[in-house]
């Protein structure tokens, strides 16, 4: 099992170089998951990728409940985020990486967070919306994918925009909106919430995040 510093370095060759010390929310979201990785060392990283997409399924249950369920969809979401992070350093500090699961992984994300859009969509924010805020989840990691296969070997500079963020963002939104049901304003926190998403993704990923 590498060190955490060790694991901080992997982590940047695998991600085209970008440091995880240019943004204190990734680094500490790295930290966090490589201290649940230490005791789990055994574990499949593979486990811990389907687990957080069944996780991320399961948040949309409760949001279509809506109310006071909200603050589980809440839960789950960050629950989900925490599994994705847990399997790539499952398989970074655990010397298991490879480009196939690096692949498989981006795919689940991908998925995790068109989740995160329909449980927006069922908890009250208007189609349009949830699907805006899902399809920019999806577009910083487009724009490197694209970037890559045009030769770029950097990512470059760590945006407002990264999957811990967009995880983040959508938990503690959805989650807040359970708190304030009682108050009549779930409709207005997701709404509010999923339109600062949107507007975090579109300054998020700029020219710099990608070249």
């Amino acid at each position: 099992m590498l060190t955490r510093d060790e694991y901080l370095v992997a982590w940047s060759r695998w991600h085209g170089g970008t440091d995880p010390a240019d943004s204190r929310l990734v680094h500490g979201w790295l930290t966090l998951a490589y201290t649940l990785a230490v005791p789990l060392a055994r574990l499949s990283p593979l486990v811990a990728t389907a687990l957080g997409l069944a996780v991320a399924a399961a948040a949309i249950g409760p949001a279509a409940a809506g109310g006071a369920w909200l603050v589980a969809t809440g839960v789950l979401i960050g629950l989900s985020g925490l599994l994705d992070s847990l399997d790539g350093a499952l398989a970074i500090a655990g010397g298991r990486a490879s480009r196939r699961g690096f692949v498989l992984d981006s795919a689940v994300d991908r998925l995790t967070e068109a989740a995160y859009a329909v449980a927006f969509w069922v908890a009250g924010a208007p189609g349009w919306l949830a699907v805006a805020f899902g399809a920019l989840c999806w577009l910083p990691d487009y724009l490197r994918a694209r970037a890559g296969q045009a030769g770029v070997s950097e990512t470059g500079a760590i945006s407002v925009w990264e999957r811990p963020t967009r995880v983040a963002m959508a938990g503690f939104t959805l989650g807040g909106a359970g708190v304030v049901a009682g108050a009549g304003l779930t409709d207005v926190v997701v709404t509010t919430g999923a339109a600062v998403g949107c507007l975090l993704g579109v300054v998020g990923p700029d020219r710099k995040s990608v070249v």
